[in-house]
């Protein structure tokens, strides 16, 4: 292999796509595999933080970002009986986003080839690189081979690595409304939260204002699987806001079907790379959702990823993945820890440990958004 370094990325997500940008951007050679024959729509919208906006920003997606995604400043929150939360509350701006719309976006800006239909079997090292091989008998050789394709990675088997996960007891029900179906709907604004005992629930207009997502996090004694595609029960879900304040239970009742999240955590994982081969997103740190940190670390992680690979040798790959894991690994874990403190916190009005998680809260607020993993990234060379 010669000339400018050829990356291969397993997983066209947000994180796979968003370091498939970074890295063209600085040079390098870059191929997208993703199992799935075409973009799924995940029924949901999510919330892009200030971390990750500052870093797709700087790239041309800066114009279509503001075309597509609805601004907010801050999170209301309200008890469960629609009562104005007293306490105060990080005011950092953000972005809403229907998923879908963010990876057409995405899809659009990456000029470098993806590749649906290729499910990825293995991941081999070989004497210059690593060697992948897919389902459909495809095969690649690359100097380098990213593992972005999410909580159930093939490629972090690959590495020698096993998670486990651990259930929060807890199910969250996704679900998107169209907002004429509200008389308040078009008025709705920013980030809206309900807070009760053991439950909460989130909703953001999408889409131009069009839809609005919805989130809403109920206890469960079953395990489930950690998908977004699994079918729920709009009674079921009413059944579990029944009492709650008049907008929640009107999302609810608007609702023509949901899908069940099974909220799963995990500790850090002992190493993300080995050899020519590493992870992002969250085949590296999967993390509960309740930051809203998900997509963001797996911006920042493929972006600190380019600047580490933009100049080096192939002799100097492995040294380089190193620094990123290192770089990535401390800053990942705090958010990973943060996340679930947060989800507590959400959950526990009436417990007297509320005011000191949301002290926790608010602290981690203020040195999770101001991050720039580009920054820091070029700090290191």
């Amino acid at each position: 292999m010669t000339g400018r370094l050829n990356i291969a990325i397993v997983g066209a997500g947000i994180g796979g796509l968003s370091a498939a940008l970074a890295l063209s951007a600085r040079g390098l050679s870059v191929t997208v595999f993703e199992g799935a024959e075409s973009p799924r729509e995940a029924g949901a919208g999510l919330s892009i933080p200030p971390n990750a906006l500052v870093l797709l920003k700087r790239t041309a997606l800066c114009g279509d970002i503001e075309k597509i995604t609805t601004r907010s400043q801050g999170l209301t929150r309200r008890t469960s009986r629609g009562v104005p939360f007293s306490h105060g509350s990080p005011t950092a701006l953000s972005y809403q986003i229907h998923r879908l719309e963010l990876l057409e976006m995405l899809l659009g800006a990456v000029k470098e080839p993806v590749r649906f239909g290729h499910r990825c079997m293995a991941v081999k090292e070989t004497q210059p690189g690593a060697r992948l091989t897919f389902a459909n008998g495809a095969v690649c050789d690359a100097d380098v081979v990213i593992g972005a394709d999410g909580i159930h990675s093939v490629v972090q088997r690959q590495i020698g690595l096993t998670a486990h996960p651990t259930s929060e007891g807890i199910v969250a029900y996704r679900g998107l409304v169209q907002s004429q179906k509200l008389s308040w709907g078009a008025e709705l604004r920013g980030l809206n939260m309900w807070m009760g005992e053991g439950r909460s629930f989130i909703c953001f207009p999408v889409s131009q204002g069009r839809l609005i997502n919805i989130v809403a996090f109920v206890p469960s004694m079953h395990d489930m699987e950690e998908t977004w595609f699994a079918p729920g029960d709009v009674r079921a879900l009413a059944a579990e806001y029944e009492g709650w304040d008049a907008p929640v239970r009107d999302l609810i009742a608007a609702l023509d079907h949901t899908f069940r999240w099974g909220i799963y955590d995990r500790p850090p994982l002992p190493y993300w790379s080995r050899g020519h081969v590493t992870l992002l997103g969250d085949a590296a740190h999967p993390m509960v959702p309740h930051f809203g940190q998900g997509a963001g670390q797996a911006i920042e992680d493929g972006f600190a990823l380019a600047v580490l690979l933009e100049h080096a040798k192939r002799d100097e790959i492995s040294a380089r993945l190193k620094t990123y894991q290192d770089l990535r690994w401390e800053r990942t874990s705090r958010v990973q820890a943060a996340s679930r403190l947060a989800g507590q916190f959400y959950r526990s009005v009436g417990d007297p440990a509320q005011a000191q998680r949301l002290q926790a809260w608010m602290s981690a607020a203020d040195w999770i958004f101001p991050h720039d993993a580009e920054k820091a990234a070029l700090a290191l060379l």
